[in-house]
């Protein structure tokens, strides 16, 4: 999961950004409007969480834009206002969630995740392949009943990959949703990263890679 985090104060963002990545969610930071508008343009972000009241162009301006031109990017709204009137204004610009600082980033992370699942085909808390087991909540991971002692960025890419529901994923894609802004285009990193996975998986072997293009998962027995 890929998360923008739009906060004009510099130490309230860089918490919540490290505090997002220990949860294996790949997360940038904007400082303002501008900032935020020039991200959503090039990277595709599951989720922004938006605070409204930010410098340049304001944050009913940015959730418009995202309403408007990334029907698919949730948006989750921060505001120090804990009126029902202002949560009521977010919402009418299409906000999904609401949040009132301040707040416990386990909350955020909670509704982070109540959002991913928020596609046009309903998807479970927990996701299960085959006998792969993954509750994004607990951070947990298991084949079968042995548990998956993952790195983060490991977790996130069996994720993805999970929620693929079999269909390939491309490099491109698990370099855009598992790492952040700041990773080389060139990186072999989604390569290692696979290639560790599919040790920590072990035998039979999930894993498919599929030359030149990416990665599937599929459950042992089905035919690959």
């Amino acid at each position: 999961m890929r998360v923008l985090v739009v906060e004009d104060e510099p130490y309230m963002a860089q918490a919540l950004q490290a505090g997002l990545r220990q949860e294996a969610i790949a997360a940038d930071v904007a400082l303002d409007g501008e900032q935020a508008l020039e991200r959503i343009a090039v990277h595709d972000y599951d989720a922004v969480v938006l605070d409204r009241d930010i410098p340049g162009v304001h944050g009913d301006d940015v959730c418009a834009v995202l309403v408007r031109d990334h029907p698919g990017t949730r948006v989750l709204m921060l505001t120090a206002a804990a009126r029902l009137r202002d949560k009521v204004d977010g919402f009418s610009l299409g906000a999904d969630d609401y949040l009132t600082k301040p707040f416990a980033l386990e909350e955020l992370v909670v509704r982070l995740r109540a959002l991913a699942r928020r596609p046009a085909a309903a998807v479970g808390p927990v996701l299960w392949v085959g006998d792969l087991r993954l509750d994004p909540y607990r951070r947990e991971a298991h084949r079968g009943t042995r548990p998956l002692r993952l790195p983060r960025k490991q977790f996130a890419v069996l994720e993805l990959l999970m929620r693929a529901d079999g269909a390939v994923v491309t490099a491109e894609t698990l370099l855009e949703k598992v790492w952040d802004e700041h990773a080389d285009p060139f990186t072999s990193a989604p390569r290692v990263a696979v290639s560790h996975l599919r040790k920590a998986l072990g035998d039979p072997d999930p894993l498919v890679t599929v030359p030149g293009v990416g990665y599937r998962l599929t459950a042992p027995g089905r035919e690959r």
